[in-house]
Parts: C-alpha cells; sequence; structure tokens
C-alpha cells in the first residue's frame, strides 16, 4: 500500500472550513487528554498527607492510570473501527469527566484511584483521533493534521506541569480535577458539534476473549516493570509477573492468530512497516520520557549540590513548557519533509534531532536556558517522529484497520516511556551523594540517563533504517475515496 493516505474529501471543496474545525476539535481533545497525564504531578510528593495513606500506596494514583491506559488504548482502538471511531471517541471523552469529578470529589486514597484509572481509559483520544482524521479530511491536509493531532501528547504533557503547578500552589488541590472535568466537557461539546461520525466501519463480533487476555499480560507486563524497583527486580512477585506476562501474552498471540476476528491482526501487525515503525515508537518513547524525569530533577534539585539550580515546581514546569509550543510548530515542517522524502526519512531526521539534544544536555546542564535549549531541541525533534509514525502506520493498514493499528502504535511508545522510567529509576537510585543525610542523584547518573535517551534515539533512527522506502506522498495525486465497509449494516 502507497504512503499516500485515502481521504473521501475532494480538495478545495466546501468541507475545507469544516475540516480546519475538526482539526482544532481533535488536537484540542488530545491536548486536554495529555494534560490529564501530567495534571497530579505537582501534588504526587503531598498525596500521602492529602488522603491520609503511605507513600507506597498513593503511587497507585499514577500507577493505574498508566495501567488503564494501557489496556483501554487497543480495546477502544479496535471498537472505534467497528462501531464507529466518534462513538468510541465521545466514550472516552465522558470517561475522562466522569474520572476527573471522582477525583475532584476523593478525600480518601480507594475514590482516587478509581478515578484516576477511569481517566486513563480516555487514553485513545489521541488514535482515534488521527483515525477520524484519515477518514474526513481532503488528502492534501492529512499529513499537517495528524502530525499535529500525534504531537498534543507532547503538548499537553509539557504545558501541563506549569499549568497543574500554579493551580496547586494557589487553590486546594481538588481544583485540579474541576479543571480536568471542565475541559472535558468542553471537548465532549466540541467534538458533538464539529466531528463527523465516519462512515468506514469494519463491523463483526468483539473479541472479548482476546480483550481480556490482552489486558492480563499488559497489565502484568507494565506492572513488573513499573512496580519492580520497589518490589525489587528479583522479588518474587516481580519475576512473578514477567512470567504471567510472558505465558499470556504467548498464549494470547496463539490465540488471536486462529480467531476469525481478533482483537488484534497479528498478521497485519507483523506487515514490515507497521512492525518496524512500531519497534522504533518503543525506543522513541523511551527517548521523550528520559527528557521528562531528567529535566524537572536537575531544575529543582538544591543549588548545594553544585549542579541542582534549586528552582520551583512552576519554574521547572516553565522551562518545559516552550518544548510542547515547539512541538506543534515542528508538526507542519514535519509533514512537509514526509510530503518530500517519504515519512520513513521524517522519523529518522527527528531521531538524530533528539540524540543530538542528549548530546547537548551532557554538556549543557549548569544553567536555565541550557535546559531551555535542550527540551527545545528534543521537542524539535518529538514532533518529526510523532508526524511521521502515524503516517507510517496509515500507509500500510486498510482504513477499517485505522484506529486499532494507531492505538497500537500508541501502546508501543506508551511500553517505551514505562520501560524508560524504570531504568532511568535504576539509575539513579545507584547513582548517588549524601546531602544533608539525604541520597540525591549525582550528576553522573543524570548524565547515565541522558546518554541513555541518546542511545534510544539512535536505536530508533537504526530501526527505522529498515523501514521499506516506500513513494512520497503525492499531493495532487488522484486517489481513490475510502469506503464504507460491506459489514456496515450490522452496526447500529
Amino acid at each position: 500500500m502507497s504512503d499516500v493516505l485515502s481521504s473521501p474529501a475532494s480538495p478545495g471543496g466546501p468541507a475545507a472550513p469544516r475540516s480546519s474545525a475538526v482539526v482544532a476539535v481533535l488536537a484540542f481533545a488530545g491536548i486536554v487528554v495529555s494534560l490529564m497525564q501530567t495534571l497530579v504531578i505537582p501534588i504526587v510528593p503531598e498525596l500521602p498527607k492529602l488522603l491520609d495513606a503511605p507513600a507506597a500506596d498513593t503511587a497507585w494514583a499514577v500507577t493505574a492510570t498508566l495501567l488503564a491506559a494501557a489496556v483501554a488504548t487497543p480495546v477502544v482502538g479496535r471498537l472505534g473501527d467497528m462501531f464507529g471511531k466518534r462513538r468510541m471517541l465521545l466514550v472516552s471523552v465522558v470517561l475522562l469527566v466522569a474520572g476527573s469529578i471522582v477525583c475532584a470529589l476523593s478525600d480518601s486514597l480507594a475514590p482516587m484511584i478509581v478515578g484516576r484509572a477511569v481517566q486513563g481509559l480516555a487514553a485513545a483520544v489521541v488514535p482515534l483521533g488521527i483515525s477520524i482524521m484519515r477518514d474526513e479530511l481532503p488528502t492534501e491536509r492529512l499529513a499537517g493534521a495528524t502530525a499535529l493531532m500525534s504531537a498534543s501528547l507532547g503538548v499537553g504533557g509539557a504545558l501541563g506541569l506549569p499549568t497543574a503547578a500554579l493551580i496547586a500552589d494557589h487553590f486546594d488541590w481538588h481544583v485540579l480535577f474541576w479543571a480536568s472535568a471542565g475541559m472535558g466537557a468542553v471537548a465532549l461539546a466540541l467534538v458533538l458539534f464539529f466531528v463527523p461520525e465516519s462512515q468506514v466501519r469494519s463491523g463483526g463480533r468483539f473479541d472479548a476473549v482476546g480483550g481480556v487476555g490482552m489486558a492480563v499480560g499488559l497489565v502484568s507486563l507494565l506492572l513488573a516493570i513499573s512496580k519492580g524497583a520497589d518490589w525489587g527486580w528479583t522479588d518474587g512477585t516481580t519475576l512473578g509477573l514477567f512470567a504471567v506476562a510472558v505465558l499470556v501474552l504467548l498464549a494470547w498471540g496463539f490465540f488471536e492468530l486462529r480467531t476469525a476476528e481478533p482483537l488484534v491482526d497479528l498478521r497485519t501487525t507483523a506487515r514490515r512497516q507497521v512492525l518496524v515503525t512500531n519497534l522504533a515508537s518503543i525506543a522513541i518513547g523511551f527517548s521523550m520520557f528520559a527528557m521528562s524525569l531528567v529535566l524537572p530533577q536537575l531544575l529543582q534539585l538544591p543549588a548545594q549540590t553544585g549542579y541542582g539550580l534549586g528552582k520551583s515546581l512552576l519554574t521547572a514546569g516553565l522551562v518545559m513548557a516552550p518544548s510542547g509550543l515547539v512541538m506543534m510548530a515542528f508538526a507542519p515542517v514535519s509533514a512537509a519533509v514526509s510530503k518530500a522524502k517519504g515519512p520513513k526519512v521524517t522519523l529518522m531526521i527527528g531521531a538524530l534531532i533528539v540524540a543530538c539534544g542528549y548530546g547537548l544536555n551532557i554538556v549543557l546542564m549548569s544553567e536555565v536556558w541550557h535546559l531551555v535549549l535542550v527540551s527545545c531541541v528534543i521537542g524539535a525533534g518529538i514532533g518529526f517522529t510523532y508526524g511521521a509514525m502515524p503516517a507510517l502506520i496509515m500507509g500500510a493498514v486498510d482504513p477499517s484497520e485505522t484506529a486499532a493499528a494507531n492505538s497500537l502504535n500508541t501502546l508501543m511508545r506508551s511500553i517505551g516511556t514505562s520501560v524508560a522510567s524504570a531504568l532511568a529509576g535504576v539509575v539513579l537510585s545507584h547513582l548517588t551523594i549524601d546531602l544533608g543525610g539525604y541520597a540525591l542523584p549525582s550528576q553522573n547518573g543524570f548524565k547515565v540517563v541522558m546518554a541513555l535517551g541518546a542511545g534510544a534515539a539512535l536505536l530508533a533512527f537504526a530501526v527505522a533504517w529498515f523501514i521499506p522506502n516506500r513513494r512520497p506522498a503525492v499531493a495532487d495525486a488522484p486517489v481513490p475515496a475510502a469506503q464504507p465497509s460491506a459489514d456496515t449494516s450490522k452496526v447500529g
């Protein structure tokens, strides 16, 4: 299949103004969901006191979101292909609002964890949005729009930290979640008003057995990765979860290959372009998250360490915020390069830029402006890569499989970020200095994590080399419209 992505809209027609509204609304929804991911960060150190619970238990307010998102993303993507992408987008945003309200009303641990898990179920908004764009936008607008939608993950994350820190500093912590619920309600209304329902559906029956198997396997894997440092990597629980993950996912794969309507079509996933792009996505996810772990700590560590800058969480967030704006600014650049050279080249360029950013960070880390520069360089690289990956995925799958394929690609990035968090935690907990009786991460520890981030980006570059070479998309090439599946009649 060509990298030219089909769209039912005709260039220059009356749909152009409406398509602009669709892009803006979907990108806003993506930013709202990614804001939710960073919303809780400013209050994590205070959660034990706020919820009257041990720190080990309050950490589940973060872990629950990760696990719920990992399970929901591929499941909701498949349901979107089957029963309507807009319909599942609306369900996802409703879950975001509901989870936010539960958290806003919480004063104890259990409802907070439940609310955060429900928020995590909304994580499929970005891949669903990209898939709606494929179905609804004119061909010449698709590459730039999908790049912007994909970059909204990084934009929301970068802008969310200073916003959340500002709210947490000046208002009751519950306001964070009321704000999330309010933005979610706005996104819901905008989607209802501006986003049409695609007629490209696969229909069929949902693979419940495959859904349960994938959920058990992914939760076991990600729980072992995210909690291994706390429990101990050789602890029986950690090793047991890894063993369960391997056995269940192998059995799940065996089942999926033999069922008529699988949750994940592994034969499609095994196509070279899809498989290699997903492998590169894991490395890119690792590389992106390494920045989020290192830079805020460098900014907030005491100046007495000799390398910490002693800044507040709000300042740290403001330093990180420009990277999100850079990601958004580079979305059209990414699309232009993909149009001229193909998304494979765009992905490789982005990976090299990210690696250069980490290389800069190893030698430039003593001033605030150093870290602003580094975050912007890495943000530019992420903007390139996040714009290229959905184009590569959609260039290799049928329109009726778009949401499921994009959702799986998003999951691969999430696995990369989870591995980055675990590995960086191990490095920073072993390479420490003593300051007033407290063990703090050492400068060498941060440099090792930066080197790992650079290495992951270079690995993504090397892996992307094996993506098949494709003809760049040509805006004025005749493209057949995506047709509704014959199974659409099965859907109510």
